[in-house]
Formats: structure tokens, C-alpha cells, sequence
């Protein structure tokens, strides 16, 4: 056990813990109202929402798997920068857009824009359904990282005294979730966020300093590691699946649940559009963060015996906390350490509390309980929110972590189908409500058949035309295909004049009040 570390990590978790139950009493109303427990009340300005969405889009997972797939994979880990160079423009232009209208209409989850916008109750469970769906391993994966932390401060690896501290972790999560709500996260995602910040400033200074500057670690790293591999004959190789892991990670992204959820918690469009040119401040610490896989190459951590069991349980997932391990004093190894499992508790928060939402608005007032009141609606949520994070508890201890990782690759796959009805809504009513579910359906099968090809050990599938070799990210391929269902099955239902639904909505109602 290591006890300083362990001393000063328990003294942080014990702050965000007091942190999650004041929540409840800031910015105090009626938390028995979904928007107020769901929502935050909608009243979330620039400064919370920044740390909100940073809490929210940069989790402990982010911390763990991007400078381990660096530290296994190399420069295809270097995917994640792009990434988000990708995301905030598109989502600088769309979520503004899509704030307006579910403000306009009491809107709280997605579904619920798409059901007001198609007319279509059917759409709406499915945009639903493959929130939760997609929801589930990504809090799980959450997990995964709190897992290695646990297992860095030195409690046994599995067994009942290894998933002890998992399961009070995640029982003091759920109490103060369930009692504050949205609040919880968005006030912890500040203490979370400046831990991150503090933790990855610190760990590019003072390695580098230890490893005698940038140059012998570069210098340490395999040159196979430090490009990406030239394609071979009529194929495109790593470049194709480079280019569309970025494309297809950021427009997956507009699509999940918690993002939705951050993004409605804001107080006016012009909060989002301040806060989308300030978040790439997060992509600068993605990108140190992706260089800590290398200086755990050149720092030879995997070589070490004392990690050599964690190694061999975590594989690549293990290279951070190694690396902070092998390069600090106990007490920092603390800090850092707490950074990465409340990097964890923030977006966990914040996911269960999406799921919850879809399914109170979208399954149960819908389909179970129309007449609900107000009260029961946000009980519902509670509820709900309890269930999430269990369910993805019992996913985490009942299965290896391996499974973990590889179903959150299927889940991409999954929440990126829901894209045409969401985006393409937003700007046009054309594409027909039978057609998207259509393509829906499409999406679904393909990406899901992609992924069981690849055994779920990958999310780049080798597509082969035309004597050509292109692999590429298997959301993406699922998505082209969703979308040449949809456009070409609506000429076709509107032919045939299957009803398509009203539209609820008008076009003032995604403009800013001038226009």
C-alpha cells in the first residue's frame, strides 16, 4: 500500500464528496423538477460550463487510453488531436442551433427535439435507446480507470478487497448524484479540472527535466512509433484509418447523451458559442497528455518488476500511473492520481444523469406514464440514474476490463447512427421520418456486423473495392451507409405517401431573436 499517496488521494475524494452534497443547496430550487435536477436549471454560464463540458468530453478514460494507445500503437494515437480541432467548429455552428429550439420548446434530451421536429414517437425511442445503449460502457470504461487507479495506490487486483474501494466510490457517486443532480458534477468539474491542468503541467516539465529534455525521449521512442506506417500497394493503410477514426470520433461526439445534457444546462446560445472557442484550451492537454505515452516508453516503466503484475493485468492502460509512480514523491502521486478517478466520478456523473433523462422523457412518459407529474418525472430520473451506474458497475466486476474497452468501440458505432436525425434535423425537415428509421436500422446492422468481424479487438474495419484496401473507422462506414438508406428511401415514401409526421417546431425557433 502506498500510504502517502493513498493519504492525500483519500483527503481529495473526501472534498469533491462534501462538494457533491452542498451542490444540492447551490443555486437552490425545487429539485423534484426534471430541468432543475436533470438541467441544472438550465442557468449555467460561461465559467461552469466551461468546466462542465471539459468535465464532461475529457474523462479519466481520456487520461488513461489516449497516452496508452501512444504508448502501445504510436502515432495513431495522435488521432484524438485532430479530433477535436474537428469537433469544436462543427459544434460552434450546430449547438448553438440546437440550444434555441429546446429552449423554445422545454426540450431536455435529444429525443426529444427529434420527436417534436418528426412527429415521430417511434424515432424518438430509438434516438433514446441507442443513447442508453451507447451510455453504458462508456461509464463502465469510466470504471476501467478508476480500477487502475485503485489498483496504482497499492489495493490488491481483484477480489473483494480490490473492488471494495470501486463500489464506495461509486455508492458516495450515486448518493450525491442523486440528491444534487447536474449540480454535482458541474461544481466538482471545477476542482476536477484544475487537478487535471496542475497534474499534466507538472508531468511535462518535470519527466522531460528527469529524461534530459525532449530529444532522448524521442530518441527512446521505436521509429516504427513515430509515424505513422506507409501504406502498402492499393491500400491506404494507417492514413485512412488516421483521417476517419478523427472524423468519425467528432461526429460521434455531437451525438451523445452527456454532451447534449452540458450543452442544454447552459444559460443562452452565446454561452455555448463563448465556451466552443475556449475549450480547444483542453486540446492543448490532450496533447501533452498524448505525449506522456512516449516519455513512458523512454522512462522503460513496462521494464520495471515492481509494475510488471499491473502491466500484465492493464497491458498500455497502466503507462500514466507508472509513469507518475516512477517520477514522483508519494504525496504528488496523490494529486495526480485523485486527478485521474475524479476525472472519472465527473463524466460518470454527468452520463448517468443523460441516460436518466432519455429514459424519463423519452420511455416512460411516453409510453408508461403520460399523465405523470412533475415530481414523478424527476423521481424517475433518480431512479434511473441509480440503475445506470450499477448496471455499469456489475459490467465492470462481472467481466474483464478487456471487454469493457472493446464494447465502448461498438458503442461509438452505435450513438454516431443517430446523427442524420439530430443534425440533419436542425437544418432541414426533407429527409422523411420512415426513411431515417430506416437507415437507422441499416447503420446499426452494418457497423454492429463490422464490429463482429474485428472480434471487437478494433474499431477499423478493412474495407476492400475495386482491388483497393481502405480501412477506416467502422462508425463512419455504418454512418455512410445510415445515410444512403435515408436519402434514398424518402423520394420513395413520399412517393408512395406514407404520413410523415408534423413538425412541431418552426423556423424562427433555431434562429437568434435579430434574425
Amino acid at each position: 500500500m502506498r500510504w502517502s499517496a493513498l493519504s492525500v488521494f483519500l483527503i481529495l475524494f473526501l472534498l469533491v464528496t462534501v462538494l457533491g452534497f452542498f451542490a444540492a443547496r447551490w443555486r437552490r430550487a425545487d429539485l423534484s423538477q426534471l430541468h432543475e435536477w436533470g438541467l441544472g436549471g438550465r442557468r449555467f454560464g460561461t465559467v461552469i460550463t466551461w468546466f462542465l463540458l471539459g468535465g464532461d468530453l475529457y474523462t479519466a478514460y481520456t487520461f488513461i487510453a489516449v497516452p496508452a494507445l501512444v504508448f502501445g500503437a504510436g502515432a495513431m494515437g495522435f488521432f484524438a488531436l485532430p479530433y477535436t480541432v474537428i469537433a469544436y467548429p462543427l459544434v460552434f455552428m450546430v449547438l448553438p442551433r440546437l440550444w434555441r429550439v429546446a429552449h423554445k420548446h422545454d426540450y431536455i434530451t435529444g429525443a426529444d427535439f427529434v420527436r417534436g421536429r418528426y412527429g415521430s414517437p417511434t424515432l424518438a425511442l430509438l434516438v433514446a435507446l441507442t443513447g442508453i445503449l451507447a451510455t453504458m460502457p462508456y461509464i463502465a470504461l469510466q470504471l476501467v480507470g478508476m480500477e487502475v487507479v485503485i489498483a496504482a495506490l497499492g489495493f490488491p487486483m481483484g477480489g473483494v478487497l480490490g473492488d471494495l474501494p470501486l463500489i464506495v466510490a461509486f455508492v458516495v457517486l450515486a448518493a450525491y448524484t442523486y440528491t444534487s443532480g447536474l449540480r454535482a458534477p458541474a461544481m466538482i468539474a471545477v476542482v476536477k479540472d484544475a487537478l487535471v491542468y496542475l497534474t499534466v503541467i507538472t508531468l511535462v516539465i518535470v519527466v522531460p527535466w528527469r529524461l534530459s529534455g525532449f530529444a532522448p525521449i524521442f530518441a527512446a521512442v521505436p521509429p516504427a512509433k513515430l509515424l505513422l506506417a506507409t501504406p502498402p500497394a492499393h491500400s491506404l493503410g494507417s492514413y485512412s484509418a488516421f483521417a476517419s477514426l478523427a472524423l468519425g470520433s467528432a461526429l460521434a461526439l455531437f451525438c451523445y447523451p452527456h454532451v447534449m445534457t452540458g450543452v442544454l444546462a447552459s444559460r443562452d446560445a452565446r454561452t455555448l458559442t463563448r465556451n466552443m472557442a475556449l475549450l480547444p484550451a483542453f486540446s492543448l492537454a490532450l496533447g501533452l497528455l498524448a505525449l506522456l505515452g512516449y516519455m513512458a516508453v523512454a522512462s522503460g516503466v513496462d521494464t520495471l518488476p515492481e509494475f510488471a503484475p499491473y502491466f500484465a493485468r492493464f497491458k498500455a492502460s497502466f503507462a500514466v500511473p507508472a509513469l507518475i509512480l516512477h517520477s514522483f514523491p508519494g504525496w504528488f502521486a496523490g494529486v495526480a492520481l485523485a486527478a485521474i478517478a475524479i476525472g472519472a466520478l465527473v463524466p460518470a456523473a454527468i452520463m448517468s444523469i443523460a441516460a436518466a433523462n432519455l429514459w424519463t422523457r423519452n420511455i416512460y412518459r411516453e409510453y408508461l406514464n403520460p399523465a405523470c407529474s412533475a415530481a414523478q418525472e424527476s423521481g424517475q430520473a433518480k431512479a434511473a440514474s441509480l440503475v445506470v451506474k450499477f448496471g455499469a458497475l456489475l459490467f465492470v466486476l462481472l467481466l474483464p476490463s478487456s471487454y469493457a474497452i472493446n464494447f465502448q468501440l461498438l458503442g461509438g458505432v452505435w450513438i454516431i447512427q443517430i446523427l442524420p436525425a439530430l443534425l440533419f434535423g436542425l437544418y432541414t425537415r426533407w429527409l422523411h421520418r420512415g426513411a431515417l428509421i430506416a437507415g437507422w436500422a441499416t447503420g446499426m446492422l452494418v457497423g454492429t456486423l463490422m464490429a463482429l468481424d474485428l472480434h471487437f479487438a478494433s474499431a477499423v474495419f478493412p474495407l476492400r473495392a475495386f482491388g483497393w484496401t481502405v480501412p477506416g473507422y467502422a462508425a463512419l462506414y455504418a454512418l455512410l451507409a445510415n445515410i444512403a438508406v435515408a436519402l434514398s428511401a424518402t423520394p420513395l415514401l413520399r412517393a408512395l405517401r406514407v404520413a410523415d409526421g408534423t413538425d412541431h417546431t418552426r423556423r424562427e425557433d433555431y434562429l437568434p431573436a435579430s434574425e
